[in-house]
Formats: C-alpha cells, structure tokens, sequence
C-alpha cells in the first residue's frame, strides 16, 4: 500500500476510483492491462490520501444531484478498506449531501455498510452491483481466490433483497472451455432469479484479454489448467475479443430465462437505470461512470 494525493476524485460523469489495484487476485481481470498507465504493481494498492475532502468539496458543488459510482477500475472493497474506511466515509458524504449511490464488487464487507446504504436508498436511491462468474465453489477459489466465493455472494444478494436494495448482476467474465457451460449458466441464472435481481450484464460469453492482463491470465491457466493457454494462442491468437465456442446456445439460454422471469438484460437498459436519479425537479439529470 502506498498514498499519494491526487487532483479530482469524481469523474465528469460521477464515478470515484478511492483505491488503484487490488488483491482479490482474480486470474481474468482487465484492470491489469497496460492501457491503463498503473505505475506501481497492481497488489501494491494506490490509496488517494485526500480523497475524502475532495470528494466533500465535489459534493457541496455539484449543482445537479446524480447516482455516484465507484468499482468500475478496482473493487473498492478489498481489505484495506475494512480498516481505512475511506468507501465507509464517502457513503457518508453521500448520504449527508443527498446524491444516490451504486458500487461493483464481489465482496460481503459491503455488508459492514448495510446501515448506510439503507438510509441512503430511503432517501434517494442505492443499486449494489455483483460479479457472478461461476457457480462451481471450488472453480471460483481458482478463478477468484481471494475474495469470498459465489455461495456468499449470492447470500449478500439475497439479504440485500430483504433490505430493499436493488441489485444487478454482471454475468462476466465467460472462460472459454472453463466456465463456459450451460450447467454453470443456467445456474448462474437459476440463483439471480431467486435473488429477485433487477438486471443481469452480459457483454456475451466471454472475455477480452490485452497485454498486461493477458500474460498474467496466461500464467494462471499453466498453474491451473496445463495445456490449456497453447489451446487459446492457437484459436485466438492476440485477439482483444477470446468468444466462447458455446456463446449463441449460451446467450440463447440468457435471453430466454431473464425474458422470462422480467430481469433487465439490455446493457443500454441496464446502464440508463444505473444512471437514473430519482428527482423530484424534472430539469435534473444524471449520469455514472
């Protein structure tokens, strides 16, 4: 870990990196690419020292009230957040100065914040984003190995449920010849309708690999699925898009079973109600990310 200071904390569409990095230490993750200019080791996390007054000082002069979001770069639950307490501080911040809030993350801490972000859905409004990749427990310790797995995801979901939180679920990544299954699918799929989830991201089944993420998901499938990394260089080759062989009869079975059972599955739809604040003036807008 190590602080720096930094010039803006929210983006000019309301989203909020407090922390650059992580340690959930998932095989696939694209914030590893270089594209992304991080000068220091990706587990090294990049904590913003003076976050929380910028965020403060952003809040007190924004003129229209919007949704503010924050895990689209770097889960902002990892550890460190149980003991520096910044994304706690800023749900504060955000309740006292009445924006809304929605956050992406794989971790149950964002149950230590239940009180807050009740308080802050009954007075605008709160949508908790969850990554669901795969439904095999001992899959996800390999894919996702140091967060907690699926089966307490999908508990978080459920009890966020009960406290009439929103939530949406991202659907991805999809590992070619890993979790690529219609049982994991329809799985995946069987636990958001049962968690009464309101929208399921799905970019199509499977992943996007660029230098920097792309070796280090190589190096992983050598560790945990030999042979397998020669099997992607031969069919994709430097390939930005890595599609899953299976993804029309996997998308089939998305849009049937979300169609079915009334779950937003549109990214645009599911992006416009992320964005969506509930004001009562009508010549206010907002917008995430």
């Amino acid at each position: 870990m190590h602080y720096v200071n930094s010039k803006s904390i929210l983006s000019a569409k309301n989203g909020m990196n407090l922390y650059r990095g992580c340690t959930h230490g998932c095989i696939y993750c694209d914030s590893r690419s270089d594209v992304y200019n991080m000068n220091h080791k990706f587990e090294d996390i990049e904590v913003k020292a003076n976050s929380l007054e910028l965020l403060k000082k952003a809040l007190k002069s924004r003129r229209k009230k919007a949704m503010i979001g924050t895990g689209a770069m770097c889960d902002p639950y990892i550890p460190l957040e149980k003991d520096l307490r910044y994304l706690r501080q800023s749900l504060e911040l955000i309740y006292k100065y009445g924006f809304g809030f929605t956050c992406i993350t794989k971790s149950d801490l964002i149950l230590r914040d239940l009180d807050l972000l009740k308080k802050i859905n009954e007075k605008t409004k709160v949508v908790v984003q969850m990554t669901l990749t795969t439904a095999d427990e001992d899959l996800c310790r390999i894919l996702e190995p140091n967060v907690c797995t699926t089966k307490r995801r999908v508990e978080v979901l459920n009890i966020l449920k009960e406290e009439g939180i929103p939530t949406v679920v991202w659907l991805c990544p999809i590992l070619p010849y890993i979790n690529d299954t219609e049982e994991n699918i329809t799985s995946i799929l069987d636990m958001c309708i049962d968690a009464d989830v309101k929208g399921i991201l799905c970019f199509g089944m499977g992943l996007t690999l660029r230098d920097g993420n792309r070796q280090y998901f190589y190096k992983k499938l050598d560790e945990h699925f030999p042979g397998l990394k020669d099997k992607y260089i031969k069919k994709y080759g430097n390939s930005y898009s890595i599609p899953s062989p299976n993804n029309d009869r996997l998308m089939e079975i998305f849009y049937k079973k979300t169609n079915s059972n009334n779950i937003l599955n549109g990214v645009e739809d599911i992006f416009e109600y992320l964005n969506d604040f509930p004001v009562k003036d009508n010549t206010q807008q907002s917008t995430l990310f």
